[in-house]
């Protein structure tokens, strides 16, 4: 069969790229991907206890963009679901992101409802303020509530997540960790929240479920050449390796699971619990909390962070610093340079971390742009 187009990652977003190539330009695509099976990291599967499981972690869908809600809507139902998360903080759980709940468990008493009243004051009932302001705020006992926060959710978890000092990141890390002046315990407050009704992959299966879509599997687009004769490319992989490391691997970090099961209905009070100052391990995640699935057992899968080694495991976070957005600069030169009919586009070829809708927007967009302009 002659191919139109070649789509390298079968990912969310090369899914979505596909699918609109098939769909909206009736054009041929055929989409590859290195590993045995379609979704990317959003990829659940039954294991052998019949337990609806994710692959690489809890992947939980929310979006404001209505435009990317409706246009998933068309591949799958949604099951209803509003993340929370609780973290374990001196032998408590406690709502994470730190919110009045979490402020009233870790300094109760008339301390904390000074410190809950001066928060309503300065910043107001249902505002949101980053860890990174409250450290810097000029009245001295916001900064007091930042250290707090900082200190007992975000400086451990920072240093296990990324294995390095919070203070060595890019400062867009610490912006991003919130202080919620409320008592809504959700992890997002996004307009639409939702799992797909029969898990990720089987939407991704009807986003590929088109008569000008053909899916290899198994396939490293690096060292299959065959597929060089396709005369146009989307790329969502990593740029170093398909420049062959030439100026260093870029810095990522990977994960590790393990899942054990437990002859019982539920282990945990919610889906995710974060352990930012105990034990090697960041977080657990017990899945059907999340997939809504009734069974007699249950799944718990522990998350441990670690350097990526290209080869070895799999790049999932880009490592937030000065020096890795300048050595992905170069790498994106070097790829306009020797392979200037290549777009390239979602997490790891933008070297970017993406929430799922937005790794979906981007596909969205790309092909709006650059093809129907």
């Amino acid at each position: 069969m002659r191919f139109d187009w070649l789509v390298v990652g079968a990912g969310l977003t090369g899914a979505t790229f596909a699918e609109r190539l098939a769909t909206v330009l009736d054009q041929r695509v055929l989409v590859i991907d290195r590993r045995s099976h379609i979704a990317g990291n959003a990829y659940d599967y039954y294991d052998a206890e019949g337990l609806l499981v994710h692959g690489y972690g809890a992947h939980i869908f929310h979006t404001n963009s209505r435009k990317v809600w409706q246009y998933l809507s068309r591949f799958t139902e949604w099951r209803p679901y509003e993340h929370r998360v609780l973290g374990s903080i001196d032998g408590k759980l406690v709502p994470i992101p730190f919110n009045l709940t979490t402020l009233g468990a870790l300094v109760p008493g008339a301390e904390g409802d000074r410190i809950e009243s001066l928060l309503l004051e300065k910043v107001g009932i249902d505002q949101t303020i980053s860890v990174l302001k409250l450290l810097e705020h000029e009245d001295p006992r916001l900064r007091q509530v930042g250290e707090l926060a900082y200190e007992k959710i975000f400086l451990g978890y920072s240093a296990k997540q990324w294995g390095m000092r919070p203070e060595d990141l890019d400062r867009s890390v610490t912006g991003r960790v919130p202080i919620v002046v409320s008592r809504d315990d959700r992890y997002f407050r996004d307009t639409f929240q939702g799992i797909p009704a029969d898990g990720y992959t089987a939407m991704v299966q009807r986003m590929l479920n088109h008569d000008n879509i053909v899916v290899e599997l198994g396939v490293d687009y690096c060292t299959a050449p065959k597929y060089l004769n396709i005369p146009r490319v989307l790329y969502t992989g990593p740029l170093d390796e398909l420049l062959d490391y030439q100026l260093q691997p870029l810095p990522y970090r990977s994960l590790r699971f393990e899942t054990n099961h437990y002859n019982q209905e539920l282990v945990q009070p919610v889906a995710v619990i974060n352990f930012p100052n105990e034990h090697e391990y960041t977080r657990t995640l017990e899945h059907k909390h999340i997939t809504g699935q009734q069974h007699e057992t249950t799944a718990v899968t522990t998350e441990w962070p670690q350097a990526h080694v290209p080869g070895e495991n799999e790049p999932y976070y880009p490592v937030p610093e000065p020096v890795s957005r300048s050595r992905y600069s170069t790498y994106q030169d070097m790829m306009g340079r020797k392979y200037p009919e290549f777009l390239i586009a979602g997490r790891l070829a933008d070297y970017r971390y993406y929430n799922m809708d937005q790794a979906v927007n981007r596909a969205l967009v790309l092909f709006r742009e650059r093809l129907l302009a």
